[in-house]
């Protein structure tokens, strides 16, 4: 697969301080440079117009689960579902 070199990509398509280009050409040496490379790659991601998708809606409510739990939707784990070592 062609890898895309995001970092050249975006040193090409604008300027930096030294501090930026420092870490685009190096890399993050500590969990603070990790955080400003990340930032740098979603302002490169919104530079191409990538998106990302939707993430789906998991809540649920507390009056919902009761519901599942009066009807028996949930599945009870009982000593068949586990493997024990013959040791």
């Amino acid at each position: 697969m062609n890898e895309i070199n995001w970092r050249e990509e975006l040193l090409d398509s604008a300027k930096f301080n030294k501090k930026e280009e420092n870490l685009l050409r190096h890399g993050a040496k500590s969990l603070a440079q990790s955080w400003h490379l990340g930032a740098l790659y979603i302002r490169w991601k919104k530079l191409k117009g990538y998106r990302e998708s939707p993430t789906p809606n998991c809540q649920s409510s507390f009056l919902e689960w009761e519901h599942r739990l009066a009807k028996g939707d949930f599945y009870i784990l009982n000593e068949k579902d586990f493997s024990y070592p013959d040791w």
